[in-house]
């Protein structure tokens, strides 16, 4: 920790803004720095707070900092059932190294911590450091967060206009610029992420887990480098708005026609609520937009889809085969959700041969 004059921070930036940087996650441009208020200080304490399968883990150690990986021996671990709530007993191990008048005052910090990552539905917590302001109360110097964002129905409000980032290096197509857009305006979901641009596997699954499902049996079937995107729309989206979804789609799935096959699985489980035929209709729009895109990307169509009203939308997709002339096989709740999976990769091994 250092304090910085002005000249020395326009330095800095000018140095490292949209340099090349890798980590973990990738390789990116650094675009956002964070310039905070120098605060002095001798002593240094590290805190994090993680949520496991089975548990909660807090971590505490006086010797935080930067050196902290170092110091990993000296760092104190409990473990919290995840429905439970902290009390002093339980983070007395943690503090058992600090002197005395010190013990209750962490403690009731640690403390309020944990309340705060259990109401907000954090995964990570982490100071490091954090030290004694000079009325020897507690200060975060440094602080990192997880959140889980499949709590947003729940703790969305609570976290405001919050916008969870894309991982490290990671920038967003045009395509997933516009669904992003979509599902913002929406109470439906809408979502698009491009894996592979040159993929001939795609998919336009309806729901959540069954677009997890369809993902996996993909990938499970040994074709997981031809997965051209993830997609999923629920929450009963109205025919406009799976109209522009779907024809985002498409645009990105019949781009790049190399002559070999292509396969878009029009998926989904058995929809409680959704109407299949209205969503059915957005998607139809969409296609006979592409008929000739669609052809010229070699591109076949299949559909599996069951709930209400869906016999009418499985007939609708019946008869767009028939006026377009595309190739589209169509099955209802009878055939397994992923049975359609496989006659994809068949058309796309044997069309590239």
């Amino acid at each position: 920790m250092q304090a910085l004059s002005q000249w020395e921070m326009k330095r800095v930036f000018d140095q490292r803004y949209s340099a090349r940087n890798r980590n973990e996650s990738g390789t990116g441009a650094v675009t956002t720095f964070i310039v905070e208020p120098f605060v002095p200080h001798d002593q240094e304490y590290y805190l994090s707070i993680t949520s496991q399968r089975m548990n909660n883990q807090i971590s505490f150690s006086e010797h935080g900092g930067v050196d902290i990986e170092e110091n990993w021996d000296k760092v104190q671990h409990i473990a919290l059932p995840t429905q439970d709530n902290v009390s002093g007993d339980s983070l007395a191990p943690l503090t058992s190294n600090l002197p005395v008048e010190l013990r209750k005052k962490m403690e009731k910090f640690i403390s309020a911590c944990y309340q705060v990552f259990l109401d907000l539905d954090f995964t990570l917590m982490e100071m490091n450091p954090f030290t004694l302001d000079p009325k020897g109360m507690p200060f975060p110097l440094d602080m990192r967060g997880e959140l889980d964002d499949t709590a947003a129905f729940k703790s969305g409000k609570k976290w405001g206009d919050l916008e969870f980032p894309l991982p490290f290096g990671r920038t967003m197509t045009s395509a997933e610029e516009h669904v992003h857009d979509l599902d913002s305006n929406t109470g439906a979901s809408l979502k698009l992420s491009i894996l592979n641009p040159k993929g001939r596997i795609w998919t336009m699954v309806a729901g959540g887990g069954a677009s997890v499902i369809y993902a996996d049996t993909v990938a499970d079937l040994g074709y997981a480098g031809e997965l051209g995107n993830y997609a999923e729309y629920s929450g009963a989206p109205n025919q406009q708005e799976t109209y522009l979804y779907a024809k985002t789609l498409l645009g990105s799935a019949t781009s790049s026609a190399d002559g070999q096959g292509r396969a878009l699985l029009i998926g989904g489980g058995i929809a409680n609520f959704t109407d299949v035929a209205a969503t059915f209709k957005g998607i139809i729009r969409a296609i006979k937009e592409y008929v000739e895109q669609i052809k010229a990307a070699k591109l076949r169509i299949y559909v599996r889809r069951g709930g209400p009203n869906y016999e009418v939308g499985l007939d609708l997709m019946r008869s767009l085969g028939v006026d377009t002339g595309l190739h589209i096989e169509v099955f209802g709740p009878a055939t397994s959700m992923t049975g359609i999976c496989e006659l994809a990769i068949d058309w796309v091994t044997s069309s590239g041969n």
